[in-house]
């Protein structure tokens, strides 16, 4: 099928509040295993092995200089900013699934860019993130709750045998 899930629009909320019409660009995480080259005796080349994720980061601008956003900078610690983007995926054949991202952590940067006279003024926000879960049309692919030590993908939790190992 041509032009199959393309991403037609998207909305995004933070700690609750809707920013419709306020959004310009949201950057999801990336999804970053961290990897070792190992390479012993008897072999000929060197394998990956996995030794946990790199950070989860997440960033967005809005074109509104939004004291709700600035306000939730430097929260206390132990406090985390929720965070949901959603999206409407729409292919040529006229279906529309939704994909959501829910989210939660630290704003660990804000960026007032650039003021001009007549023009929107910009606010981009970056976030740690400890919690990342990706639903695609109803089904979960990806929950990540770094605390927890979870890491669900497409409904299998890869550190389950781990956290049993460790008594978790």
């Amino acid at each position: 099928m041509a032009a199959r899930d393309v991403l037609k629009n998207l909305n995004l909320f933070v700690d609750g509040r809707g920013y419709a019409g306020q959004i310009q660009n949201y950057s999801p995480p990336d999804l970053t295993l961290s990897t070792e080259d190992f390479r012993g005796g008897g072999m000929d080349s060197a394998v990956a092995i996995e030794m946990g994720q790199e950070p989860l980061e997440t960033s967005f601008s809005l074109i509104a200089y939004d004291s709700d956003v600035l306000a939730l900078f430097g929260v206390a610690s132990g406090a985390n900013v929720q965070l949901t983007a959603r999206g409407a995926l729409e292919s040529f054949d006229g279906t529309v699934k939704p994909v959501v991202h829910n989210m939660r952590g630290k704003i660990t940067s804000l960026s007032r860019g650039e003021w001009t006279p007549g023009s929107p003024a910009p606010l981009s926000v970056t976030l740690r993130l400890t919690y990342f879960k990706e639903t695609h049309n109803g089904t979960d692919l990806h929950e990540i709750d770094v605390e927890n030590m979870v890491r669900i993908v497409n409904g299998t939790d890869r550190l389950a045998a781990q956290r049993e190992a460790l008594g978790l």
